[in-house]
């Protein structure tokens, strides 16, 4: 208008020129006002209350040998002799269950069985912790991978995985399962997220935790974070418990246990704590794999959750375990192996914690299940290690002594997968035989055993992996693998079904009088004891220690009496 002529029209020109521009301006003030009013009222309906933070440089969807490549030029790891990624986590050489929490939602604050194992954080804290773990990651390097979990593709979650080391990365790719092309896991299931921030270090007094670092699933939010956390196997099990917790809704029995299928199609399943044998005994070389560690019974069949092995490699030998010993080969990880001079593995070396392990696909695996699911199983197997050295090596159950030694889920920490663990042995009951995973109330998961079970007709067996002859601390000798694999295939081929048997009292267990190429005398554990004394004292002992544990379940009475009784004399 200044340098416009000062003539009546030119102003009028002008003066209109000027109105326009100014009510185009205002109408950009109000696009970006209300673009941004819905951009945050999104946000804030789903629990933020920013935008999301831009990583500075992502390295997306990278495959085995670019990760590895990466984690050895930045000092993440080393290779092995045979090339394999070995890495040490540190301090911390398992799990830290006392570090994990689940943040109390509307979805889960009825839902979630609350306590010692599942520990409720307030939602506003989980969301401080996740911004604080964005602002970490923001100007560093993140590899992101976009899996899944849950072979059965109408019960996937797809994941995507966001981690600090590139050999976090890597680990998820080994474990989690890599989508098929045009393949999307059930609408209603959108994506999960998962970050991994390992080198940010948490004030406890400032965090509201227990220590430096913490791991948080928040169900409704559908994320897992985990902070300071460079033990990987924390991953994997977060999106485990994440299963645990929706898959019973749908009817599926989620399980921690190994699965495999026969030459004749038969499925078998291996429930067990680490350390009693459930991938080795699973690992057979005239089976297929379908899985060593998780995995879910549906009314049609059982599927993996998962596209990996995470193997122990405590005392791992090519005699005693073949499968796993030709799967750890480049593109494996090794988690705080001990290597020695010439960079060759020592498994028998401890000096850094006895849950050694290596995270290899399933591809690596000659003898597989190639769909990584099968039809209904036919054999169940409950794999305790039995300290006492009181209970026989195969036992024939019922349903409802399968309910009952199913929330038992009596054995022994054997290496423990947790924080510490060291070469310690000592008995423990630990539900579901994954107490620390399942986050509904155990009778959610027990009742769906015993419905499957029943509409199935499976045998259930006790196989005790343990010891004989006397306990851990009173002279007795662990059972051989070689006489355990034997007892193992008599099982799952249907052999016992209709063979000759004896109770063994006390316990009221069925067991078999003779399995072909077993010694009779180790199969009723009292025969096997020369201090009968002694024998019926431990015993005594344990029977004890099953009823005290029990009293914390609320459950019908046939099964309560299914388990072990003390006969008053």
């Amino acid at each position: 208008i200044f340098f416009m002529p000062k003539s009546k029209p030119s102003a009028v020109i002008g003066f209109f020129c000027l109105l326009c521009s100014f009510i185009f301006f205002l109408i950009g003030i109000f696009s970006i006002i209300c673009d941004n009013s819905a951009c945050l009222f999104h946000l804030q309906s789903r629990g933020y209350h920013m935008t999301a933070v831009q990583f500075s440089h992502v390295l997306k969807n990278l495959d085995r040998e670019a990760l590895i490549k990466y984690a050895v030029q930045h000092q993440e790891g080393i290779l092995s002799a045979q090339g394999v990624l070995t890495v040490n986590t540190g301090t911390r050489t398992g799990r830290s269950p006392l570090d994990r929490y689940i943040v109390e939602d509307a979805l889960s604050k009825n839902t979630v069985d609350w306590g010692a194992v599942n520990r409720a954080m307030p939602r506003a804290q989980f969301l401080t912790l996740w911004q604080q773990a964005q602002e970490h990651l923001k100007n560093k390097t993140v590899f992101v991978s976009d899996l899944q979990v849950g072979a059965a593709q109408e019960h996937a979650l797809s994941v995507q995985v966001t981690t600090e080391f590139a050999w976090h990365n890597l680990f998820a790719q080994n474990l989690f399962i890599h989508p098929a092309k045009n393949a999307t896991p059930a609408a209603e299931h959108a994506q999960w997220e998962i970050y991994s921030a390992p080198t940010l270090q948490l004030d406890p007094a400032l965090a509201g935790t227990r220590t430096e670092s913490v791991v948080v699933i928040a169900l409704e939010d559908k994320k897992v974070l985990l902070i300071g956390m460079r033990y990987a196997g924390e991953m994997k099990k977060a999106m485990f418990t994440v299963l645990n917790y929706f898959l019973p809704e749908k009817g599926i029995l989620p399980m921690h246990c190994a699965a495999n299928k026969d030459a004749a199609g038969r499925v078998s399943l291996f429930f067990g704590l680490s350390g009693t044998g459930k991938t080795t005994l699973s690992a057979d070389p005239a089976c297929s794999l379908i899985g060593d560690d998780e995995h879910g019974w549906s009314d049609t069949g059982v599927f993996n959750f998962e596209g990996g092995c995470y193997a122990k490699c405590i005392d791992l030998s090519r005699e005693k375990e073949p499968i796993i010993w030709d799967a750890i080969r480049p593109g494996s990880v090794m988690e705080n192996v001990v290597l020695d001079d010439h960079g060759n593995p020592d498994f028998s070396d401890t000096r850094h914690t006895q849950n050694t392990r290596a995270a290899y696909p399933l591809d690596f695996i000659a003898k597989r299940v190639v769909e990584n699911q099968a039809g209904l199983p036919s054999s169940v197997l409950f794999l305790t290690c039995d300290l006492y050295g009181v209970l026989p090596p195969i036992a024939l159950l019922d349903p409802a002594q399968a309910a009952y030694y199913f929330l038992s889920g009596y054995t022994a920490k054997v290496g423990s997968t947790e924080i510490g663990s060291t070469a310690a042995v000592e008995a423990t009951f630990s539900t579901c035989f994954g107490a620390p995973f399942f986050p509904r109330n155990p009778k959610v998961y027990a009742e769906l055993l015993m419905r499957h079970v029943t509409h199935t007709g499976c045998q259930v067996y006790l196989i005790n992996t343990g010891w004989s002859g006397g306990g851990y601390s009173t002279g007795g000798q662990r059972f051989s693998i070689p006489n355990t694999r034997k007892i193992v295939s008599a099982a799952t081929s249907g052999a016992l079904i209709n063979a000759a048997t004896e109770k063994l009292s006390d316990f009221n267990l069925t067991i078999p009088k003779n399995i072909p190429g077993v010694p009779a005398e180790i199969l009723n554990p009292e025969n096997n004891w020369s201090d009968k004394a002694l024998y019926t004292q431990e015993k005594r002992t344990l029977i004890k220690r099953f009823v005290q544990n029990f009293q914390q379940y609320s459950v019908e009475e046939r099964i309560r009496q299914a388990g072990p009784q003390i006969e008053e004399k």
